[in-house]
């Protein structure tokens, strides 16, 4: 038997399956490339081909999962924020995602957005609507899509410098409230500790 034809070996969703390994070679710091993630899945080294052309392609898949991923992180067991601090939390939140999963982060980020991805293109959507939706909640008369951009360069710079170790970071708890703190200073409030 040839050594990459797995004995009863069946995909529902091939897509899937290779998007999931690769997305786990990604986060282990392997290397990975088309045929070696067919090879890790288990399937032949042109099966990939038909849904992944190009690595771009299946650079570009990881990259859509991980917005989808960053959005429900964002959005689990909370409403949109009507408040500056809960704001803050949302801003934090989105650096804890960067330090939880950095390789992911990296590739969402690190290359221009493929605008041939629909799916790409489609998830990057979602996340800006759901950061312009936050913000206009907290500032209703604000230009929300000037204010969403600052909120996100600041929040995403943070994420940044502390995956680029430019900032020290001694547990992501501590990160998580430096930027809660940080982000409220911009924003002119108090946190509500120092409010009493």
């Amino acid at each position: 038997m040839p050594a990459h034809t797995k004995k009863g070996y069946h995909h529902g969703d091939l897509r899937s399956a290779l998007i999931t390994t690769a997305m786990g070679m990604l986060e282990r710091g392997e290397s990975f490339s088309i045929r070696a993630v067919a090879r890790e899945a288990g399937v032949s080294a042109t099966a990939p081909y038909r849904h992944f052309p190009e690595r771009d392609a299946l650079e570009s898949a990881l990259a859509a999962q991980g917005l989808r991923d960053l959005k429900e992180d964002l959005t689990r067991d909370r409403e949109l924020p009507s408040t500056k601090e809960e704001l803050a939390e949302f801003g934090a939140g989105y650096v804890e995602f960067a330090l939880r999963r950095p390789a992911l982060f990296r590739l969402m980020f690190g290359n221009e957005c493929d605008y041939e991805s629909e799916e790409r293109v489609h998830a990057a959507a979602e996340v800006h609507e759901l950061l312009a939706s936050a913000i206009t909640r907290v500032f209703p008369d604000a230009d929300p899509i000037d204010l969403a951009l600052g909120g996100w360069g600041l929040v995403h710079g943070m994420a940044y410098l502390y995956l680029d170790r430019k900032l020290a970071t001694t547990s992501i708890e501590d990160v998580v409230a430096q930027v809660r703190s940080s982000f409220l200073a911009v924003l002119g409030a108090k946190p509500e500790s120092d409010a009493r």
